[in-house]
């Protein structure tokens, strides 16, 4: 309170002394030594009221500039503060980081210091352990000596076997002993046999599961073996291999008109005979296909009676090309279109088409009788051949699976037995 006073004092001196009516403000006449009364009555209140305004006018002003000197001031003590205690607790960090890296280097010393010594102690056991290998005192370890050694530290019985697989894996410098650079503290010894005894175990337990797979794929073959007859056939097979012969015979006899003319001739009157029969059976050339199919489906018929009669059917097929183009010339290039061959060109066609079906036939009779698959025949025989089951070819069921199925269904197993390893994988890494 007493510096508003104060300041209040010196506002109003200072504001009369700037004045510059003071006649006007006092009512006094410059020329007269005395006072107007007049003046003094009529100006009291406007007088004391600009006194009043200037006076609260500069109190403010002084007010102000005294408070914003008040605030510098004390924004520049804060800040020096601040200053000051900022760095002093860069000062106090950066002594604890000195502290932290003394103390790791310390620690670091100190993990050097007993490695070191850790070291010492085993290149100084394993020196005492050489020393008591080495029998003889010629400075290498043998075999002989490494067994009885590690028999008598390991209160054991090795097999020799065992000795020298270990001395073959530390016997870097391979002269059949260890030198002492060579030699390793016994309990490296005693982890590498146990390691090497472990991957026995496994290799022995692994060999016993695959001799397994193989015993079972043996028995299953086997079995298969006795659903597939693929051996050699019997005097009987080979004459019944023969018969599925006829069936193409009596379908191409149409075209054998020209050279079995002669019906004096025994064995044309024996075809004449087989060929009516035949073909007194409804729908015979059908149900002989039928026959034939369902027949060779049966694994327990030999195979080469099984090989004879899908290869008389598609030999039967393979007619039905010429018979189809002479069915063609009689309907449409000589019926529509009036064409006429010569009666010759038809005659030595026919008997060309039926000489070779009598050699293909002829073929097969012959070896079929030998015991010998005719798989001789182009085109036919290899078609047929690559339709034949063999054991590989049969399921567990003992039903035949063509060769791509069976690659396709090998393919997808690869693909899943695949994705079961990438699947465990993915387990054993979590």
């Amino acid at each position: 309170m007493h510096h508003f006073v104060k300041y209040a004092t010196i506002a109003t001196f200072f504001l009369l002394a700037t004045t510059t009516d003071v006649d006007a403000f006092v009512g006094i006449n410059p020329g007269k030594a005395s006072l107007n009364p007049n003046t003094v009555q009529q100006q009291p209140a406007a007088a004391l009221f600009d006194i009043q305004k200037s006076f609260n006018s500069r109190t403010s002003t002084t007010s102000s500039s005294s408070s914003s000197i008040t605030r510098t001031s004390e924004d520049k003590k804060a800040t020096k503060l601040f200053s000051s205690n900022n760095k002093s607790d860069i000062d106090a960090m950066g002594d604890e980081v000195q502290k932290l890296k003394s103390m790791a280097a310390k620690l670091r010393a100190e993990a050097a210091a007993l490695e070191a010594d850790k070291a010492q102690e085993i290149a100084d056991a394993t020196e005492r352990a050489f020393r008591k290998f080495d029998i003889n005192d010629d400075g290498e370890v043998s075999t002989d000596e490494l067994k009885a050694g590690l028999e008598k530290f390991l209160n054991a019985e090795l097999p020799e076997t065992l000795v020298q697989k270990l001395m073959t894996e530390f016997d870097t410098s391979g002269d059949g002993a260890l030198q002492r650079d060579e030699f390793v503290s016994v309990e490296r010894f005693r982890n590498r046999l146990e390691g090497i005894i472990r991957d026995e175990k496994e290799a022995a337990s692994e060999a016993k599961k695959q001799a397994k797979v193989e015993q079972e794929k043996a028995v299953l073959a086997e079995a298969r073996a006795n659903m597939l007859n693929d051996g050699s056939p019997s005097t009987s097979d080979k004459v019944l291999s023969t018969l599925p012969y006829l069936f193409p015979l009596m379908d191409g006899l149409a075209f054998g008109r020209f050279l079995l003319a002669d019906a004096d001739n025994p064995a044309v009157q024996l075809l004449a005979l087989i060929y009516t029969f035949y073909r007194s059976i409804p729908f015979s050339g059908f149900i002989t296909i039928i026959a034939f199919s369902t027949l060779s489906g049966n694994y327990r018929i030999n195979r080469i009676i099984r090989f004879n009669m899908q290869q008389a059917i598609y030999l039967d097929v393979a007619l039905f090309v010429p018979a189809f183009i002479a069915s063609i010339y009689s309907f449409i290039i000589k019926g529509i279109g009036g064409v006429q061959l010569p009666e010759i060109t038809t005659q030595i066609s026919s008997d060309v088409i039926f000489v070779m079906l009598i050699a293909a036939i002829g073929y097969t009779v012959g070896s079929s009788l030998l015991g010998a698959t005719p798989d001789k025949i182009p085109v036919i025989s290899n078609y047929v051949d690559q339709r034949m089951p063999t054991v590989d070819m049969l399921d567990d069921n003992g039903q035949f699976v063509p060769p791509q199925v069976r690659e396709q269904m090998e393919k997808e197993k690869e693909k899943a037995d695949k994705k079961d390893n990438d699947k465990n994988d993915d387990e054993e890494k979590k």
